[in-house]
């Protein structure tokens, strides 16, 4: 297994790209993730499958909240997509490769690949197929990681050498409602973590004080916080947390 590089330790992940509307750069754009590489800090991106396979990188299942259009992204071709504008930028969406270019191995790149089973389970392989060609390669500090064991399992399978880890929280039915109860019972106690091979979790920051976590770390695992916000958040994660993923303020970078 390839180790996890230790720019994943030491630099700041900025969510999304180093986005904020009020300079016009839209989370998960271009300009957020050249922002990021600017400024020194990580980027985390997410990714969506198109409808022709292209791994797009956007949050949302949905284009609302962030184009102009509406409906289910992964029932639009990626030609169609790179041409809707993002919010408060002319600047359609990119693929992974666009980012991987931008980036040239200049960061660290964390990458999210969001889950398409819908209860966490195993997925018809497309976005993770993608994923691995796309990264098929690449020189610079990278890793993925996603909510689904399943879908780090079969990247596991797809590009061992890419590090890999688990994003993990305390799966509240508040914001996990479409999760069957047993389903959010299980994934609390990331039960998958030594099957997949992960080196890492990117755990919510507000449940970093769990006995799994503690244990997870003593055991070697990285461990990753999501979403820090402010400088006093920070100092908190960092109590457990090797590094951080920030967006709404500028941490850091240690020499």
């Amino acid at each position: 297994m390839t180790r996890l590089p230790d720019a994943f330790r030491r630099v700041p992940l900025a969510h999304r790209g180093l986005h904020d509307m009020d300079d016009a750069r839209p989370e998960n754009s271009r300009a957020s993730v050249c922002a990021a590489v600017a400024a020194g800090y990580g980027i985390e991106i997410d990714l969506q499958p198109s409808r022709d396979g292209r791994p797009m990188v956007f949050h949302d299942y949905d284009l609302g909240r962030l184009t102009p259009e509406h409906g289910p992204l992964r029932e639009r071709d990626a030609a169609e997509l790179a041409k809707i504008p993002l919010a408060g930028r002319n600047e359609g969406i990119p693929d992974l490769p666009e980012i991987l270019e931008l980036v040239a191995g200049r960061v660290p790149l964390l990458v999210e690949l969001k889950d398409q089973h819908g209860q966490m389970g195993d997925t018809d392989g497309t976005l993770e197929h993608a994923t691995a060609r796309a990264l098929d390669g690449y020189g610079g500090p990278v890793a993925v990681m996603s909510f689904n064991p399943s879908m780090v399992a079969r990247m596991a399978t797809l590009a061992p050498d890419v590090p890999r880890g688990i994003v993990t929280c305390d799966f509240s039915v508040a914001h996990w409602p479409q999760l069957l109860p047993e389903t959010r019972t299980r994934l609390r106690g990331i039960p998958d973590y030594e099957a997949c091979g992960a080196q890492f979790v990117s755990h919510q920051f507000q449940d970093l004080q769990t006995p799994r976590i503690a244990a997870l770390h003593a055991g070697g695992a990285m461990i990753l916080s999501w979403t820090v916000r402010s400088a006093a958040d920070e100092r908190v994660a960092r109590e457990v947390a090797d590094n951080i993923t920030f967006e709404g303020y500028l941490p850091e970078i240690p020499a």
